[in-house]
């Protein structure tokens, strides 16, 4: 039983993510954190087996810390450990189920700073765990002694490094590019944000035969997400004008999402990806049940295009991990957020920002246009979108002037535009976002929603 405050809390959103060092990601918790996993995972084993997990990592500084802490909680409660080193979070799903493993660990904390760091749970089928399990973890973790689950010394597990991961995700990107199509004679700018695909996307893309331009390659610890990657969209915009691409491809620290770039250097965010990827699929018959699953961030013109063209338009709660139930529960094969996260079940059980930009491509190529056309089905109606830095998470509605204020805005708006205000499940911010039709009135009510979080706040 790890000591611990009333306010005692690991999971969010999406795994369990912090300050390295700082709680909850501190190794004598992670090492608990990881004995009531391979207690749980022993519990479940059919009789004589022993659970298999794989861990791969992100290039951060803390990620090596890490995994060392988790893989002796797992060993201590016999458990095999396959470490995978440095792969993408959708390769590591993906090695999940490939190597038939009980559960796939992710250490990373995505598009965070390289101080933060994460942990990811996949289970076997490679979707990432339910909230019950992570419920139970906790609760393990939090109330139950843990030492009467340790392993006999004989049954202690061991631990042994897969070399081959890097190959083996490659072939299998590879593979959902359409046999047909090349790439040969597309330049692409490709900025991995110095991350865990900075070895693996430009094999997948050069492969098919395109002309790689790399940036954001050259991870050193502390260099993740670093004014490069998806976060940082001019960055990959102004490459594409420097060396005159086709393409620009921005991931993230852990390529689970992704930006595009056409060859003019105008970014095309998520909305805009799955705008082109939902109209193409329809086209083909490939889109189940006309269905695109959507966040409430999602701009509105991309739900505007959809129903115009015959596309179910379903939004849910921001986080890819709730796109990603929804689409299960609807049988949708294509859904994700304006961030980037792109998510094709026919393909992968997660984001993957090097298979989204192959569908992407691989559409551009079966319509015979430029990117910039393809950019140009999806028009955003007016959206401004402000972080806000916050200490303290208390109910909207607690907030001093806060209700009387949405209230004026949303009459202001006369139903012509929308306010969404919400808590990031990752950072300590409070995110805003507000569209209408007339940008300088938009930017003046997220400006007023944001000045008055920051002052009560902070």
């Amino acid at each position: 039983m790890y000591k611990q405050t009333n306010s005692f809390k690991l999971f969010g959103t999406d795994g369990i993510r912090g300050v390295a060092n700082q709680y909850p990601m501190q190794p004598h918790l992670i090492v608990e954190v990881g004995k009531a996993m391979g207690t749980l995972l022993s519990r479940q084993a059919p009789l004589y087996t022993i659970p298999k997990v794989v861990i791969g990592r992100d290039t951060r500084l803390s990620g090596a810390m890490i995994e060392m802490a988790l893989t002796s909680g797992l060993l201590a409660t016999g458990v095999e450990v396959l470490s995978l080193g440095t792969l993408p979070t959708p390769g590591i799903s993906f090695v999940t189920r490939n190597m038939r493993a009980s559960a796939g660990i992710v250490i990373s904390a995505s598009h965070n700073p390289f101080y933060d760091n994460g942990i990811k749970i996949f289970g076997p089928d490679g979707f990432k765990i339910s909230d019950e399990i992570e419920a139970e973890i906790e609760r393990m973790v939090k109330e139950e002694n843990l030492r009467p689950y340790l392993a006999q010394r004989e049954h202690i597990g061991q631990s042994r490094r897969i070399e081959d991961t890097n190959g083996r995700y490659i072939v299998y990107a590879k593979r959902t590019f359409p046999q047909e199509y090349k790439l040969d004679g597309v330049r692409i700018v490709l900025d991995t944000a110095n991350g865990a695909a900075y070895k693996v996307a430009p094999a997948i893309f050069s492969e098919l035969g395109a002309e790689v331009i790399q940036i954001g390659n050259n991870p050193n610890g502390t260099n993740i997400n670093a004014e490069c990657g998806a976060l940082f969209p001019h960055v990959i915009s102004q490459a594409v004008r420097t060396y005159r691409a086709d393409v620009g491809i921005s991931l993230d620290g852990d390529a689970d999402r992704l930006l595009m770039v056409d060859e003019n250097g105008d970014v095309m965010n998520g909305d805009h990806i799955l705008g082109i990827c939902a109209f193409h699929m329809k086209k083909k018959g490939r889109l189940h049940n006309n269905t695109l699953v959507i966040t409430h961030m999602s701009n509105y013109g991309l739900e505007k295009k959809m129903l115009e063209n015959g596309i179910n338009v379903v939004r849910v709660d921001v986080g890819d991990r709730v796109v990603v139930e929804e689409m299960r529960r609807l049988n949708a094969n294509l859904g994700g957020e304006q961030s980037g996260h792109i998510i094709h079940l026919d393909y992968t059980t997660t984001g993957d920002g090097c298979i989204a930009a192959l569908c992407t491509l691989g559409f551009m190529i079966e319509a015979g246009k430029k990117l910039s056309e393809l950019n140009q089905l999806v028009e955003d109606i007016p959206q401004k979108q402000i972080n806000v830095r916050i200490r303290n998470k208390i109910g909207f509605d607690q907030v001093e002037g806060y209700p009387e204020l949405i209230q004026r805005i949303e009459s202001e708006l006369n139903g012509q535009g929308r306010v969404l205000v919400r808590y990031s499940g990752t950072e300590p911010l409070a995110r805003v976002l507000v569209e209408g039709n007339d940008q300088y009135q938009i930017n003046q009510f997220a400006e007023e929603i944001a000045s008055l979080l920051e002052r009560e706040l902070c």
